[in-house]
Order: C-alpha cells, then sequence, then structure tokens
C-alpha cells in the first residue's frame, strides 16, 4: 500500500515558517497541521506566533487552540490529533504541510514514538526532593547522565528534566540512545523535511524584530487579559515571553528587562531547537532567503509529481 506523502517545514523559531507554509498551501492545494507545543493553548495567541484569523481564513490550519492553558498536553495526545486531522485533509483530496519547531512532535507524528518507559514515582519524588535542596541538579544530572536528550531541554523546563533523569536511572539506557535508536516502523508517511536555516547573527535580528512587531500588535494587552483569568500555576504560562510579561504586569521586572530577557530566551530555544533538527535523518535544509525558489519547487514535485497526497 502507498503511503502518504507529507512535506514538513521546520527548523528554529523566527525562521519564516508560517508565511512560507502559508504561500505553498495556496499554492498546493493544502492545508496545515502545526507541530507547536505552545500554539495548541487557546487565548496564547500572539507570543507564539500563532497565524492569524485572517492567515487560517486562507489556509486551514489544524492541532490549534486544542487546549485549555490549565491542561496538561502530551505528545501522545497530540500524535493522534494529527494524525486524525492528516487523514481528514487528504481524504477530502487535499495536500498536507507538517509545520513546526517542536522537534519531537514532528517525529512522533512522522516517525512514530519509541516505546514508552513506565512512570517510576518513586524515583521523581526522590529527585523532586534533591532538586529543592539544590536548585540546578536536575540540569546538571541530566546533563551528564543524557547529554544528548539534555541539550535539547531549557535547564528551568523541570518536567522534561524529570523525564530524562527517570528513563536514564531506571532502564541503564539514556532517553536520547532510546529515540535516536528507534527504527520508526509505525511510520505511515513518505515525507519531505524541509529545514530552514539561517545564519545566527541574521536570526538574532528576526527574534528582535519579531518582538517588537509582537508588541505591536498587543501581546502586553493579550497577557494582562490571559492573567485576570488563567491561574498563574497553569502549564501555558510555561510558554516562553509570557511569563516575563506577566513579571512586568505584577511589577516583578520592568518592561525593557522582560523583552531583553525575552530575547534572550529565544534566541537559547532556537539554539535547541537547531540542535534537535540536525539530529533528525533526512532533513534538507535551505535559507529561506536565498533558496526560496528551491525551496516551493522542491516541495511541489514532492506533492504534485505523484497527482496528490498518497505516494
Amino acid at each position: 500500500m502507498n503511503r502518504i506523502r507529507v512535506v514538513g517545514i521546520v527548523g528554529p523559531t523566527a525562521t519564516g515558517k508560517t508565511g512560507l507554509a502559508m504561500e505553498l498551501a495556496e499554492q498546493l492545494d493544502a492545508e496545515v497541521v502545526s507541530a507547536d507545543a505552545r500554539q495548541i493553548y487557546r487565548g496564547f495567541d500572539i507570543g507564539t506566533a500563532k497565524p492569524t484569523a485572517a492567515e487560517r481564513a486562507r489556509v486551514p490550519h489544524h492541532c490549534l487552540d486544542v487546549a485549555e492553558p490549565t491542561e496538561r498536553y502530551d505528545v501522545g495526545r497530540y500524535r493522534l490529533a494529527a494524525r486524525t486531522a492528516i487523514a481528514d485533509v487528504i481524504g477530502r483530496g487535499r495536500r498536507v504541510l507538517v509545520v513546526g519547531g517542536t522537534g519531537l512532535y514532528v517525529r512522533a507524528l512522522l516517525r512514530g514514538l519509541c516505546e514508552g518507559v513506565p512512570a517510576q514515582p518513586a524515583v521523581r519524588d526522590a529527585l523532586g526532593r534533591a532538586e529543592r535542596e539544590s536548585p540546578g541538579l536536575l540540569a546538571r544530572w541530566a546533563r551528564r547522565l543524557d547529554p544528548e536528550a539534555a541539550a535539547r531541554i531549557h535547564a528551568n523546563d523541570r518536567v522534561r528534566l524529570l523525564r530524562v533523569l527517570e528513563v536514564a536511572l531506571s532502564t541503564g539506557v539514556p532517553l536520547g540512545a532510546r529515540q535516536r535508536g528507534h527504527a520508526f516502523a509505525d511510520a505511515p508517511y513518505e515525507v519531505l523535511l524541509i529545514g530552514l536555516a539561517v545564519p545566527v547573527r541574521d536570526l538574532d535580528a528576526q527574534i528582535v524584530a519579531r518582538l517588537d512587531a509582537m508588541m505591536a500588535r498587543g501581546w502586553l494587552a493579550e497577557v494582562q487579559a490571559l492573567a485576570r483569568t488563567v491561574p498563574a500555576g497553569a502549564p501555558a504560562w510555561a510558554t516562553l515571553g509570557y511569563r516575563e510579561l506577566r513579571a512586568t504586569i505584577e511589577g516583578r521586572i520592568d518592561l525593557a528587562e522582560a523583552l531583553a530577557a525575552t530575547a534572550r530566551a529565544t534566541r537559547q530555544l532556537a539554539k535547541r531547537q537547531r540542535t534537535w533538527f540536525r539530529g533528525e535523518p533526512g532533513v534538507m535544509w535551505h535559507d529561506p532567503r536565498e533558496e526560496h525558489a528551491r525551496i516551493v519547487e522542491r516541495a511541489r514535485a514532492f506533492l504534485v509529481a505523484n497527482g496528490g497526497g498518497a505516494g
């Protein structure tokens, strides 16, 4: 049986994935399946660079606004929703673009998940106590026991660090190695993965410009409205930039400091995303500014040569 053909547009934040996807979708009669772990949250729009209502009217998008800010949303739930969306799009005779920078979402959707390791509550409790006594310990241990996985995780991402350590300590096999060695046998798709690569200096400038544009669109007002209705402990507040702007609203830091911290954290995120996708097999890297026409032609040839979404 022929497999469904899917084009993935991946890479670091602020490299122009959304704009390119819009153009490709309109040219190729395609719809977009988002692979962004922050755009899933309702109401967290401007600071996640979520496609606008006008853009979504032009091109249908899937896997946006699928969770309340108070919900925890895992990769298994994402994969089910995204694969259901792909089946629906293909069933209507249209093509599919998977677009986003959340590497684990892209991997799980397009290539499958390696066998899970059951939760180890005793290990987690012990690690949690150790972290409370020595802040930063989780990140240090993760870098020592599983440097491959730790390189893709922010030092403050306690949930993912706990998982990395839980797997390494309970199985003796690092999570990074388990994921790398997985054969992805259940992958139902034939995939063209296009990675967008922009020189670091240029990307830094694009990050700052995008933050300025977000503020001009009313990001601070959005955060003020969310702060009135979304509890401070909700998972969505871990979204980059939102916690910093909330701190401004609450008078803990000034706006300039919040924006500087957000730009710094965004650059760090982009570095982790580059590390992740550079480790993924089959990604074809292009500078979207200099190789725009080549990207469009490559995607067109892959999707249109066979007349549709199935290979």
